[in-house]
């Protein structure tokens, strides 16, 4: 849901970022994303029925200047991964973006209904204006 909101709002804004996603784990690799939050999305006119999910690597360190983790159990583990100094102060929690220092997790629609992904939704498109304005 993060990649296709954040994709939405910079293609809104005109601006020329690459956007991708991925897990820290490979238990959802190749497969596409949850229909509830492809319906959530689509209900604002966001596609993102055409991805698919990939598991995070130390190369995405060379290629992305920022890597937000949603929860500090994926932020952990994406810092384990870290080669250095540089790669570790690319990592953040997405929400502190928007509420610094917070160190909140986005939670997990996944086990509830479609409310659950309805409020992720409301902290993920919060959070990606918050991104556009400040970090891009």
């Amino acid at each position: 849901m993060a990649e296709g909101i954040l994709r939405a709002r910079i293609e809104e804004s005109g601006k020329k970022v690459m956007v991708d996603s991925a897990g820290t784990s490979d238990y959802h690799t190749g497969e596409s994303p949850d229909y509830r939050a492809i319906r959530t999305l689509e209900k604002r006119g966001i596609d993102i029925s055409g991805l698919s999910a990939r598991q995070f690597t130390i190369k995405d360190f060379d290629v992305f200047d920022h890597i937000f983790a949603m929860d500090a159990s994926n932020m952990m583990n994406i810092l384990s991964m870290a080669r250095n100094d540089d790669d570790r102060k690319k990592v953040a929690l997405i929400l502190n973006v928007s509420h610094p220092d917070s160190n909140r997790s986005v939670p997990d629609p996944y086990y509830g209904g479609m409310e659950g992904f309805e409020e992720v939704y409301q902290m993920l498109d919060d959070v990606s204006l918050k991104i556009l304005s400040t970090l891009l």
